[in-house]
């Protein structure tokens, strides 16, 4: 995959190891990119959140806030109304206008 995307770079060798993640969907969108220094190891939990976030997001129309986990509360984005967001989620706490809580639909 390396070699198919010209990710090695001039003047490594074809067994160094490359530090780049590429979140591809069914569609061939790349949705997320994280790039390590060659000394740093990946870390594997925060590609498993992501995922879980991208699926969440693209199946209920929520976003996720930073750091959030499986199983927290979800943002309801700003071109959903309040009341649509009652009317579709659990529990929604109104911060801001633009700023909605709500249980996380998937519980």
């Amino acid at each position: 995959m390396a070699e198919l995307y010209d990710m090695i770079h001039p003047g490594e060798g074809d067994t160094s190891t490359v530090r780049s993640v590429f979140l591809i969907d069914p569609t061939n969108k790349i949705r997320m990119t994280m790039t390590y220094p060659k000394s740093t190891g990946r870390n594997f939990d925060e590609i498993l959140r992501v995922i879980d976030a991208l699926q969440l997001a693209d199946q209920f129309e929520i976003a996720t806030p930073v750091d959030w986990q499986r199983g927290d509360r979800v943002i309801v984005p700003p071109n959903v109304s309040t009341a649509d967001a009652r009317a579709k989620f659990a529990n929604v706490e109104e911060v801001k206008p633009y700023l909605r809580w709500a249980d996380n639909p998937a519980k």
